[in-house]
């Protein structure tokens, strides 16, 4: 039987991929792992700019507080830490449940890497936080509401890395991880609440969205350039990390050979 073919339409025309803007593009881990590359050394030189003058304003230009004296420039490492650890908290644990559900390997790739990241910015805000708490409460630290819970985030961090490393199976250990960092984001409105819920030493928010700032603008201003610089080098350090994970689950793939093999002549070259 023979059919009539329309001269205006070819049997091998198929839609134009390219030209659409596809949302999972960079989802692929070999995708990923280029943009990724591509984009780590300007995160690094953003990450440089935005702390040195978040550093400089808040330890040189911002004035001395009235209470507490210079003591209270810890605040422009202290606080930017604390939010950090857990947003990236909330974000592994997003990109975690992600790949449980969906079974897309990136997606735990990305929340393994993001695990030390958190973890280093909740030990920070611990320890920033001890030095602040020395001269401001007279002790390096108290059970307190607040502290206690992010002690716990710290706990919830470390015990994240240790169950994912501690399986060998990967996929039953991304699905552990993940189950544990998903149960484990029930802490985060905890320690952004306790200071309301508990009559806690800490003291409450300085920066809200429904209200006014509590401090000059010079300190908002160097908190707000610290807080980006800590994201910045956030995505410069989970991306290198990340690039490493996913090259050591796609080691059997050919383009991750060819990365290596790349990688290799690059270093035995003179």
């Amino acid at each position: 039987m023979i059919q009539s073919v329309d001269p205006g339409v070819r049997r091998d025309d198929k839609p134009n991929m390219t030209a659409s803007i596809r949302f999972f593009t960079f989802a692929a881990p070999s995708r990923f792992y280029a943009l990724a590359g591509a984009l780590i050394p300007w995160l690094w030189g953003l990450t440089l700019a935005l702390a040195a003058a978040g550093l400089y304003i808040g330890f040189f230009v911002a004035p001395t507080d009235a209470t507490q004296g210079d003591a209270y420039r810890i605040i422009f490492i202290h606080v930017p830490a604390a939010w950090m650890s857990m947003l990236l908290y909330l974000v592994m644990a997003g990109w975690a449940a992600l790949g449980w559900a969906f079974n897309t390997r990136l997606a735990s790739m990305v929340a393994r890497a993001i695990a030390p990241t958190g973890a280093l910015f909740t030990f920070i805000a611990l320890w920033t936080g001890s030095f602040w708490g020395k001269p401001t409460w007279g002790t390096w630290w108290v059970w307190d509401a607040r502290l206690t819970s992010e002690l716990i985030l710290l706990f919830l961090y470390l015990g994240f890395i240790a169950l994912v490393e501690a399986i060998d199976d990967q996929r039953r250990a991304d699905h552990a991880g993940a189950l544990l960092a998903v149960i484990g984001a029930v802490n985060i409105p905890i320690i952004y609440f306790s200071v309301r819920w508990w009559n806690t030493l800490h003291q409450g928010a300085t920066i809200s969205t429904t209200a006014a700032p509590k401090m000059a603008s010079t300190m908002l201003t160097a908190m707000l350039l610290m807080t980006f610089a800590f994201w910045a080098y956030s995505f410069a350090v989970v991306f290198t990390r990340a690039r490493a994970v996913v090259l050591e689950r796609e080691k059997h793939t050919e383009w991750a050979l060819d990365q290596c093999q790349g990688v290799s002549r690059a270093r035995s070259a003179p």
